[in-house]
């Protein structure tokens, strides 16, 4: 009788201690880390830096390294950007979903559009929000012509060049037809690879006509998941907890930020004057960045 009471005196007492453990060191809790990956990919200026492999890979490999994870969420929120950058963030996820053999499920919440899109395909599952935007399975570039400003300002051209097309898409002197046809051949391979890239992904649960999906395209939430973009309506929380109980935990896992990261990047003495100076002379570049951002978004409504 003794013996039993012992027993239950003890696992009354780790029943306590277990009230002290964080909460996903504590049994019957599922985890499932979060990342967010958001803002135009690959448009990088010294004060903008955009979303890149370099910006998220860590953070990436830090949430599928969560011990006792049960999968890895994803919130995506991008107009999309650097069809090279969208790639290499797609593979990055494929790889580490692979070597960890945990599923991927990705939430929709603004827009995933063009490369944005491309990164939602690493999900297993991809959901969104009604007002979601998805898709814009294209390629677009573009440039200005500045010929007849400048001729009228009276200023001369002056470039000069090894290689005949060299100057290709030069926005200070006419278009030529040549190299507009050049560019066009350049977008439909790249478009390609986006649209295999897709196919592959999303196999047998796309449901829309080729000619409908890959012209460029977009549509709100729920007729994606018709056109099989997505695989359904649903926020993050609400379906975590749905597949994996009540008590399921989703640590935000943030590039590190405080103490530590302010003295890894710590400059040296004088260094705040000469950044001062690199940013007037970035001023430039930083309002084009800002315009051509906002454009990006623009394109779909944000």
């Amino acid at each position: 009788m003794a013996e039993h009471s012992n027993d239950r005196g003890e696992s009354g007492l780790i029943g306590k201690l277990k009230d002290y453990l964080p909460a996903r060191f504590r049994p019957g809790a599922a985890i499932v880390p979060v990342v967010r990956l958001s803002g135009v990919i690959g448009a990088v200026t010294p004060l903008r830096p955009g979303m890149t492999l370099a910006t998220v890979a860590r953070v990436l490999e830090r949430a599928f390294s969560v011990r006792h994870a049960k999968a890895v969420a994803l919130v995506i929120n991008s107009p999309g950007g650097s069809p090279v950058q969208s790639r290499q963030i797609y593979l990055r996820i494929r790889q580490l979903a692979a070597e960890k053999k945990l599923p991927v499920l990705v939430f929709v919440e603004d827009v995933a559009a063009s490369g944005g899109y491309m990164i939602a395909c690493a999900g297993d599952e991809i959901f969104c929000d009604p007002s979601s935007i998805l898709g814009s399975i294209g390629v677009v570039g573009g440039s200005f012509g500045f010929q007849e400003a400048i001729r009228k300002l009276g200023i001369e051209r002056r470039l000069y060049t090894a290689g005949e097309h060299k100057a290709m898409l030069d926005p200070f002197l006419p278009e030529n037809s040549d190299d507009v046809a050049r560019l066009k051949s350049i977008q439909r391979e790249i478009h390609r690879i986006f649209i295999a890239l897709v196919k592959e992904s999303r196999r047998a649960r796309l449901k829309g006509a080729e000619d409908t999906l890959f012209t460029g395209e977009y549509w709100a939430g729920e007729t994606a998941v018709g056109l099989g973009l997505a695989d359904g309506i649903g926020d993050l929380r609400s379906t975590l907890r749905a597949r994996y109980g009540e008590k399921v935990l989703t640590p935000v896992i943030a590039q590190p930020t405080g103490l530590l990261s302010g003295l890894l990047g710590r400059k040296s003495p004088g260094a705040g004057q000469l950044s001062a100076l690199e940013g007037l002379s970035a001023l430039p570049d930083e309002l084009i960045s800002a315009l051509e951002t906002r454009a990006i978004w623009a394109k779909f409504g944000f």
